[in-house]
């Protein structure tokens, strides 16, 4: 089977997470493709199967005769796809274009356009099997490509009686509400390094990801009558606002690039009793990251200072970390899949996520972790798309990789 032929089956299993709850896996739902998962790997081969009550799902390939001294390589890729908000993941229609011809694409009937101005990659996706959305909802080859591709090299390791040494599968929960990691099993897993199967094009892998921290801010105001508000009232919308202008304008993720950080609001509540700011805080460098937060805690400290002590309560908590820390003293695991992609006729290109993996928390716990493509593009929102020959080509990059 091709991997893409898995992803249309996978990406109908409705698999979304949510950022409201704090159990793993946060939806009950992400059972549904554990489970099929399990089976598969066991109808393929794969031994020692399980999934466990955090819905992570293991399975192993052992190392086939004269490979058992060579170190044990883990895969992973992620169950869950982005939480239900404006588009969702249930009720996925994957809609398969044949000899794509390079141009705009009509989404169904939603009267979305997957247009080549928007995305201007398209072009060289001409002659292949694109893979996109009704336009209604997300695709999911976020992360279920990877899966896909994982799937699919462990059958042919298995079918073309390929030497290996053990290789490890596991594919895990939550991962895009910051939880994926937690709970893996690494001692069950038993692997000496590994990849994340998440990422953008074939070519590319990552090693560098941001600094990454929450900040909530709880701001209290002092209601009165208008009337009579003067040098007494303290409206707590217009204060979080304030304490917004205090950031820098250009520092937001709309202006900045690369390796740039930024300051992301994702909610805000409010009223002149009581309003609520919610950000992300990034950098992929450490000393900038510090102090983008001692920013944060400097406007708390001059918003209670103007306006009263417990005005402004500021909470920041930490969400992951820069994994070139814990990987640019072994770059070996990152020149080992650089060289599987040039033996497939590609020319690798080290990209920083603006964002974070799963292979970060992993590589902090002990399990260095680089990031390799899955071919999809456009991510977390109706134009996500994908091509059926760059996922055979990831396959081929995993394959490569389990090899050398």
């Amino acid at each position: 089977m091709r991997a893409y032929e898995r992803l249309v089956k996978y990406v109908q299993v409705h698999t979304s997470s949510s950022e409201d709850l704090s159990r793993t896996p946060t939806t009950e739902r992400q059972f549904d493709l554990s489970r099929l998962l399990a089976d598969e790997m066991k109808a393929l081969g794969l031994e020692d199967v399980f999934v466990d009550e955090h819905a992570y799902t293991y399975g192993f390939l052992p190392a086939t005769p004269g490979c058992e001294k060579l170190p044990c390589i883990a895969f992973n890729a992620h169950l869950d796809t982005i939480p239900d908000n404006d588009f969702p993941g249930m009720n996925v229609r994957p809609v398969i274009h044949e000899a794509y011809d390079g141009g705009d694409v009509q989404l169904g009937e939603s009267g979305r356009v997957l247009t080549v101005s928007a995305f201007p990659h398209l072009p060289s996706l001409k002659g292949r099997t694109l893979i996109t959305t009704d336009g209604t909802t997300v695709l999911g080859a976020d992360d279920k490509a990877g899966v896909a591709e994982i799937m699919t090299m462990c059958e042919r390791l298995l079918a073309e009686k390929r030497s290996h040494g053990r290789v490890a599968v596991c594919f895990s929960p939550d991962e895009e509400v910051g939880h994926g990691a937690a709970l893996m099993d690494l001692e069950r897993l038993g692997a000496s390094f590994g990849y994340t199967v998440d990422g953008g094009e074939p070519n590319t892998i990552n090693f560098e990801t941001f600094n990454a921290a929450g900040a909530s801010w709880e701001i209290h105001g002092f209601n009165v009558h208008p009337g009579s508000a003067k040098n007494t009232m303290i409206n707590a919308s217009l204060v979080a606002m304030e304490i917004n202008a205090m950031l820098p304008a250009a520092e937001r993720p709309e202006h900045t690039e690369d390796h740039e950080g930024f300051y992301h609001l994702t909610d805000m509540q409010g009223t002149v009793e009581k309003a609520t700011l919610a950000y992300i805080i990034r950098d992929h460098d450490a000393a900038s990251f510090a102090a983008r937060e001692q920013t944060m805690r400097q406007i708390e400290k001059f918003i209670n200072e103007k306006y009263g002590e417990g005005t402004a309560r500021l909470t920041l908590r930490e969400q992951y970390r820069n994994m070139a820390e814990k990987l640019q003293e072994h770059m070996e695991v990152v020149e080992l899949a650089e060289r599987a992609i040039k033996k497939e006729g590609l020319t690798p290109e080290r990209v920083p996520i603006r964002g974070g993996t799963d292979g970060a928390q992993l590589s902090f716990r002990g399990l260095l972790c680089p990031n390799l493509g899955t071919g999809g593009y456009a991510c977390h929102g109706p134009y996500e798309h994908i091509t059926a020959e760059d996922m055979d080509t990831m396959v081929n990059i995993l394959l490569h990789i389990v090899e050398a």
